[in-house]
């Protein structure tokens, strides 16, 4: 799962948390409520206050750390919220195994400005299940002072001479993507011999890693610790705002292309208002500030227009075409994920 959250304050996660602990509410406790559950910190909460006002529907805003966090609470059937947020593949695997319900896409006419380039994904070849919210990259971001070469290539994470200067994800799919599509495989495959061939790609590359990192390596790329590390594209732009040493590559052999989605449970009890409130997130003006606080891409063709350009001609945030045609978006592997957990503990124990 990518945790795709700006960087924040210790004080703003004391608030997050509080709030997590507050618990659902049914329709018995209030005429009009929604109960959100969402990645934390990816949500403008000055939006939900609107809504609030202008609706008069009591928002229940929680959070949780990951995809897989939120799954099991909602396949638990413990829990009634009303929207959730899942990426890509989990968005597959929840409408699979039937914990997502279909949108009523006449309550939420906003929808036509969602790009065209958005709909009918993989995940949802149908369109039904989801309404797509945040989209990005993950790639390298290095320090200029320390990298001179030109980089445009997973190779670099290979080159000796930045032993002990690289970070990579402590993530299974999303490492084993990289020597994946280093091999020119998909990051999908569920080929046995490709998924061991990127093992033992990743196992030569090992002594030249400093660490597998997630959220922590961000500190240390800002602070130039290390030369060069994997990073999530919002993460990048917000990154190299504070530090203009630092540039950042989609390779060009491409990457993941990722995208979360806003999902109605099948326990919602409050349908509806959950629709009410993907319609309102969708107005360009409130999809606007919500990408502007938020960081990352937008497939909000009403609100790009509002966006600056040094926004929207940001290469980071919004890259050529030609590049976005090389990356996938990951797919939920069912089964065949144990061929990849095999090969990840078989990396991290040696």
């Amino acid at each position: 799962m990518k945790i795709r959250k700006k960087i924040i304050s210790l004080l703003t996660i004391g608030i997050i948390s509080s709030v997590a602990l507050t618990g659902c509410k049914s329709s018995t406790d209030s005429t009009k409520v929604l109960n959100v559950y969402n990645v934390g910190d990816y949500i403008d909460e000055d939006l939900i206050a609107k809504f609030e006002k202008e609706t008069g529907i009591d928002v229940l805003y929680e959070t949780y750390d990951t995809n897989e966090m939120m799954y099991q609470k909602v396949k638990s059937g413990s829990t009634n919220y009303d929207l959730v947020f899942p990426s890509d593949y989990m968005v597959e695997k929840m409408r699979n195994e039937d914990l997502l319900q279909k949108i009523d896409f006449k309550n939420i006419p906003n929808m036509k400005y969602i790009d065209k380039s958005f709909l009918n994904p993989v995940y949802d070849p149908d369109n039904e299940y989801s309404v797509p919210y945040m989209w990005g990259t993950f790639g390298i971001l290095y320090n200029k002072k320390m990298v001179k070469e030109p980089v445009d290539s997973w190779d670099i994470l290979w080159d000796p001479k930045y032993k002990g200067n690289i970070m990579m994800f402590d993530s299974v799919r999303d490492t084993m993507a990289i020597a994946l599509k280093k091999l020119g495989y998909s990051m999908n495959t569920t080929n046995p011999k490709e998924i061991e061939e990127a093992k033992e790609l990743l196992m030569k590359q090992k002594d030249l890693v400093l660490a597998y990192v997630n959220d922590e390596g961000k500190d240390r790329l800002l602070g130039e610790e290390v030369a060069m590390g994997i990073i999530y594209s919002g993460d990048a732009v917000t990154l190299m705002e504070q530090n203009p040493n630092l540039a950042y590559v989609i390779p060009k052999e491409g990457t993941n292309k990722w995208v979360d989605a806003m999902c109605i449970p099948k326990t919602a009890q409050n349908k509806k208002e959950a629709e009410m409130f993907i319609n309102f997130l969708l107005e360009p003006e409130n999809a606007k500030q919500n990408a502007e606080y938020i960081g990352y891409s937008i497939p909000n063709t009403g609100a790009i227009e509002l966006l600056d350009e040094q926004t929207t001609e940001n290469p980071v945030a919004y890259p050529p075409k030609k590049l976005l045609d090389k990356c996938e978006t990951f797919i939920d592997l069912d089964d065949k994920i144990k061929l990849y957990d095999r090969a990840w503990i078989e990396l991290k124990s040696k």
